[in-house]
């Protein structure tokens, strides 16, 4: 069958054969099969049921004489084509471990890698290169959107397996593929709805800027492409010592000499090597295919025992970075300037010492062994697997043949890295306790959820009632514009009934007005946002959104006609930017709002 369906194309033959070895078998033809099989170059595996096999560490005793002669024949058989033979116990046990798809090397740029300008001047560095990713993030399969077909009769099912493609492409079976389509639309209230259907065609590309889309038509798109030419051009050198590690912004990709030029294999191992004897790296500027954008990576030297190459990572341009300024950690600074080496919320020399070890009894670079029982690394990358990616494939394996059995756990190997080692946790603890000594370390009080009114109130660790000894509740019954945002909570926070909740959002109201009417241009429109987001993630928490919605409402009519001061159309539009509208149904169960009538009111009329 194999030699029939295959004949002598490129095709990856397997023959897997599972045998309990008790029935008769006749070995006069082997010679004929092992020359067979090793001559269409097939891969024989042969799983025995109770087979031994040494290397796994089973053997069965008192075996039957048939079934040893027959295992004793099997082998040979295995052998002699070079192919795998072993116990179904192993089997069964590696159906956990993952197995890697080896991905057919694709490259990214093929081109020259020059240092000067190699049109003008002969002496200039052109070698041809290739390049190729070396890591890369492997997504685990996305889900396809399906539906059940129509056309079938009550009762009436195929047996054949649906295959869906993402492109939306044809069911097969039960199933009927998703097709998507999608419609623009556009603002017109003389249209049925308030809204009209365009065609893709009448849409037109702009840009932002600010608040004003800038139209540029396609006649004139060239504008906005950077012409670039494909290339690698070295622009600079840099020390090993000045390369920052947060500089990484890409995967990474090795660089090689092209196949078959001897050549350039001489000359680019000549340019790595002046490298690695210097300790330095190279910047190129890179453009893959011509008219994209150019990136600049850095070249980093790679000499192994097989292989020479220049592995690149892709640098960042000013805009790329962030550079925001923190507070150091072991020393403070005063408002006045003056430098402290020891305070209150510096680790003092006790701690420091604690933590160190702590982390050295919590090391696992050497916590692993190997065959010998010498120590080794703990967590090597080809015993690491993603998952995420690994899990997904076990839950669509084991349901594509069990259909309605429940999902079984994760392997074992998925799950091994994601805590500790038992024993590591048990060596540290003495450490770990001196830590949280030192450290004075205290427990957090537990909080008391409530689904309304008084919710997440903290529980003193004395268990009294801190707002009763106090007397609060009386006194914070008007809320204070100065401090107007900690008190609203404050009141909420101790509200038993619908009439206090009402009574602070109006109060919180006639503060948010107040602030925009007597706003000198915009600068009070951040405090008057901040107390209306306050508002709505409160009056949501409480399942209380009606509150809200009428505050709403009655903030945008009083702006658009010009009652807070006049012209406030900018604050009206900060709160359509930042999304504060009216609280939907989906949001909040209670209120009446629906998604349509939420987004009609977000419009600026």
């Amino acid at each position: 069958m194999i030699a029939r369906h295959c004949k002598k194309l490129q095709y990856q033959r397997k023959i897997v054969l599972v045998t309990n070895g008790r029935g008769k078998m006749d070995d006069d033809d082997l010679s004929a099969i092992t020359s067979k099989v090793r001559e269409d170059n097939i891969q024989l595996t042969i799983l025995g049921v109770d087979f031994d096999d040494p290397d796994y560490g089973y053997k069965e005793e008192d075996k039957d004489h048939v079934k040893a002669s027959n295992e004793a024949i099997l082998k040979t058989l295995t052998e002699e084509c070079n192919g795998s033979f072993g116990t179904v116990a192993q089997a069964i046990g590696e159906l956990g471990v993952p197995r890697m798809k080896e991905v057919r090397p694709v490259h990214s740029f093929k081109g020259f890698l020059t240092l000067g300008n190699a049109e003008e001047y002969s002496t200039a560095m052109h070698i041809p290169v290739e390049r190729y990713p070396r890591t890369m993030v492997q997504r685990p399969p996305a889900a396809s959107n399906f539906v059940i077909r129509s056309d079938l009769a009550p009762g009436e099912s195929t047996q054949s397996t649906a295959t869906l493609n993402g492109d939306g492409g044809a069911g097969i079976g039960d199933l009927a593929a998703v097709k998507n389509a999608r419609t623009y639309q556009v603002v017109d209230e003389d249209a049925p709805g308030g809204k009209r259907d365009v065609e893709r065609d009448e849409l037109a590309k702009g840009y932002e800027y600010g608040r004003t889309a800038v139209h540029i038509s396609e006649s004139d798109q060239n504008v906005t492409t950077y012409e670039t030419s494909s290339g690698m051009d070295i622009i600079g050198f840099v020390t090993k010592e000045q390369f920052e590690r947060f500089m990484e912004m890409s995967r990474t990709n090795v660089i090689i000499a092209q196949k078959t030029d001897d050549k350039a294999s001489m000359a680019l191992s000549s340019f790595i090597h002046a490298l690695y004897e210097t300790d330095s790296y190279a910047i190129a500027r890179l453009v893959a295919k011509e008219n994209k954008q150019p990136l600049i990576v850095l070249l980093v030297p790679s000499i192994e025992s097989d292989v020479e190459c220049l592995y690149d990572v892709e640098l960042p341009f000013s805009e790329d970075i962030r550079s925001y300024r923190f507070p150091p950690l072991d020393r403070v600074i005063t408002v006045a300037g003056k430098t402290l080496t020891q305070h209150r919320n510096l680790p003092s020399a006790t701690l420091q010492r604690a933590m160190s070890d702590l982390v050295d009894h919590m090391d696992l670079s050497n916590y692993g062994q190997d065959d010998e029982g010498n120590p080794s690394e703990y967590m090597s990358i080809d015993d690491t697997f993603s998952p995420v990616l690994h899990r997904i494939n076990q839950v669509i394996k084991h349901r594509a043949v069990h259909s309605n059995a429940e999902i079984p756990p994760p392997y074992e190997i998925l799950t091994r890295y994601s805590k500790p080692p038992e024993e590591l946790i048990s060596r540290a603890q003495p450490y770990l306790d001196k830590v949280l000594a030192v450290a004075d370390v205290k427990k957090v009080p537990p909080k008391v959820r409530s689904r309304k009114y008084r919710r997440d109130v903290p529980k003193p660790l004395s268990g009294l009632d801190v707002a009763a000894l106090l007397n609060t509740t009386e006194r914070r019954q008007r809320i204070s514009p100065q401090n107007a945002v900690p008190e609203f909570k404050q009141l909420l926070a101790n509200a038993d009934n619908l009439e206090t909740i009402q009574d602070a959002c109006t109060q919180l109201s006639a503060i948010i007005f107040d602030v925009i009417r007597h706003s000198v241009g915009d600068s009070g429109y951040a405090r008057a946002l901040e107390a209306i987001r306050v508002m709505r993630e409160e009056t949501v928490e409480l399942e209380e959104p009606k509150a809200f919605n009428d505050f709403m409402k009655d903030l945008k009519s009083k702006i658009l006609s010009g009652e807070l001061g006049g012209e406030r159309r900018e604050m009206w539009w900060l709160v359509r930017v930042n999304k504060v509208g009216l609280i939907q149904k989906r949001e909040c169960h209670p209120s009446d709002v629906s998604e349509e009538e939420a987004k009609s009111f977000m419009s600026a009329k």
